[in-house]
């Protein structure tokens, strides 16, 4: 009982306090947060919070499924959110009338103090007709910038696909 009172309170707490995934609607961050899994489990002296199992997180437009969540938080603060999977998958609206964000990767690692997403191994992005493919892309989530590949690998290349729009024909 007394675990399950701790893991309310974390929970609470990490609500208020989680500054999210910042790239989809002005007021995704504002909204509250959802996660359902078939466990979750709240380690005190570590400052770790780990669901696992379907995971399900929703706040706002932001949309993340994955095998397995991990939350490190340092005096209250989440540091880094690690969310793996077969591929772990987001989903975000970028704003009113624009298509949704979409990304997997086996491995995605978020660190709010940065705003920086990194999907890791077998990591893809797209929107509309754009895509880019790596083993590692970073999107600082801030300032909408997107980094593909490792300079420290020459075995990965990046794939992208631009999509040129539909030419409207001239009215005669």
């Amino acid at each position: 009982m007394k675990l399950t009172k701790k893991l309310v309170i974390f929970l609470g707490v990490w609500t208020l306090s989680y500054s999210s995934f910042s790239f989809g609607l002005d007021d995704d961050n504002e909204q509250p947060i959802y996660i359902d899994s078939d466990t979750a489990s709240y380690d005190e002296k570590n400052d770790v919070s780990i669901y696992t199992g379907n995971v399900i997180y929703t706040q706002g437009s932001l949309v993340v499924n994955s095998d397995e969540m991990t939350f490190y938080l340092k005096e209250g603060e989440i540091t880094k959110v690690v969310a793996v999977g077969k591929p772990a998958r987001f989903k975000q609206s970028p704003g009113k009338d624009k298509d949704n964000i979409h990304g997997v990767g086996l491995t995605g690692e978020y660190y709010p103090s940065t705003s920086k997403l990194h999907l890791i191994k077998e990591a893809e992005v797209w929107q509309a007709g754009k895509k880019t493919a790596s083993d590692l892309i970073i999107y600082d989530t801030k300032y909408s910038v997107l980094t593909a590949g490792d300079k420290n690998s020459s075995s990965k290349r990046v794939h992208t696909v631009f999509q040129p729009k539909a030419k409207t024909k001239a009215k005669k």
